[in-house]
């Protein structure tokens, strides 16, 4: 009998009822999350420039195998050296291409490809798909690892909240109906972001600092952005004297140094040595300032982001603006992630014909956490219906999120987040 009181005291107990409704909630989201970049919802179906571009590299390592890739990578030079050549991506950007492939190989094995001028081409060609695929899932990844990472950082509500907007971001939702690179990129950028806070609040865990300097030297393997995310990372390791966000070790600092020159010297391999990689890097810096779609869409003043951002997403960017003034001062979590923005925003603001939104992606999280606790803020004058006045404005977030999304990328039919286009959008040029 004390049992089966004991059982029936803890079914009915608030904590287990609260606990299970935010697993409820969780999984409710993740499906919502994963349903809206799974199901083909982009109005644009053909094949972006950068998309043929990596299917091309994944054709390349399918035809010469990984162990002769330095051959694309010189290739790629004798291309560029022509004097009528077009810019290209170079194929460096090697992770993002990698798991293309291996997604290739698992699911379409030796299939051929299919002729680029049949119908359907960008969703009958296995590199395409599989490439696309890849983008799928890690977008999928990016928005459970942020609302793991804020749910441990700030607790289970707001940890929910964040999920909430990750899972409906309108830009994330993009990334994942196209095969882009940047969610991909954003994804490690972010989970780099998070292992950093998990090691300083746990020092010398052999466990963080394993997987932060595998993570680290994944993301250098990804795209040459990792720099700036680098820069982000040391910076808050500058600040903790004063900000205090937990311990740095000297295994700490050795691990970002051993995982950073681990990707590096992995990639500088893949290039062909030294020479080559450096010639890649001056001809992709040298190319931009002479590409002439990169001059009239990637220049712009330091505030282009925020500009972006307030016609893509206005609702959590100004939600965002307002928790830097009402939480940051008193929060550790807030202020790590609010710094990290701060000191990538500097480099990436600066960055000449190279400003695009697509790059912000590695904000989502910070913005995202801002804005849920100052939703928060706003409801907690509400006393004991403030948990529903939370939730309800969660939810019209959400809605409001999918709304812009339907707005830029399926009525307009948008593709590259260009703010000529964006502003066409929202009718504010006609």
């Amino acid at each position: 009998m004390d049992l089966l009181s004991n059982l029936r005291a803890l079914l009915h107990s608030p904590l287990l009822r609260g606990r299970l409704c935010a697993w409820a909630a969780a999984a409710m989201l993740v499906a919502l999350g994963i349903l809206v970049r799974t199901i083909p919802l982009a109005s644009f179906t053909g094949v972006g420039f950068d998309e043929g571009l990596y299917r091309n590299y994944a054709l390349s390592l399918d035809h010469v195998g990984l162990a002769n890739y330095p051959a694309i990578c010189a290739l790629y030079l004798e291309e560029q050296k022509e004097p009528d050549a077009v810019t290209k991506l170079p194929p460096t950007r090697f992770l993002y291409i990698y798991c293309g492939w291996i997604m290739k190989r698992v699911v379409f094995g030796d299939a051929p490809p299919a002729p680029p001028k049949a119908p359907g081409f960008a969703k009958s060609d296995p590199s395409l798909v599989s490439l696309h695929r890849t983008s799928s899932l890690f977008s999928i990844l990016l928005f459970l690892v942020a609302g793991v990472c804020a749910w441990r950082m700030l607790g289970a509500v707001r940890g929910l909240g964040v999920l909430a907007l990750m899972a409906c971001a309108p830009i994330q939702i993009h990334m994942a109906q196209h095969a882009l690179i940047d969610g991909f990129f954003a994804f490690w950028a972010t989970l780099c972001v998070w292992l950093l806070w998990e090691n300083l609040r746990h020092p010398n865990h052999w466990g963080w600092l394993a997987a932060y300097g595998v993570c680290l030297a994944l993301m250098v393997l990804t795209k040459e952005n990792a720099f700036f995310v680098f820069v982000g990372l040391c910076g808050l390791l500058a600040v903790n004297r004063w900000a205090q966000f937990g311990v740095v070790t000297r295994r700490l600092l050795l691990v970002m140094v051993v995982g950073a020159l681990a990707g590096l010297s992995v990639l500088v391999n893949l290039a062909g040595g030294p020479e080559v990689f450096i010639a890649i890097y001056r001809l992709l810096v040298a190319s931009a300032e002479q590409n002439i779609y990169a001059i009239r869409t990637g220049d712009g003043p330091w505030h282009r982001y925020l500009v972006d951002l307030m016609i893509v997403s206005p609702a959590v960017l100004c939600l965002a603006i307002g928790g830097l003034f009402t939480s940051v001062k008193t929060s550790r979590p807030l202020l790590y992630l609010s710094a990290f923005v701060g000191f990538t925003y500097l480099l990436m603001c600066n960055v000449r014909f190279g400003m695009n939104l697509r790059y912000a992606t590695i904000w989502e999280l910070p913005l995202c956490a801002l804005a849920t606790v100052q939703v928060g803020e706003m409801a907690r004058p509400f006393g004991k219906r403030g948990p529903l006045f939370y939730g309800l404005i969660l939810f019209a977030l959400c809605v409001y999120s999918l709304h812009q999304y339907e707005v830029f990328f399926v009525n307009c039919n948008l593709y590259e987040l260009v703010s000529e286009g964006l502003l066409r959008a929202v009718k504010i040029l006609k």
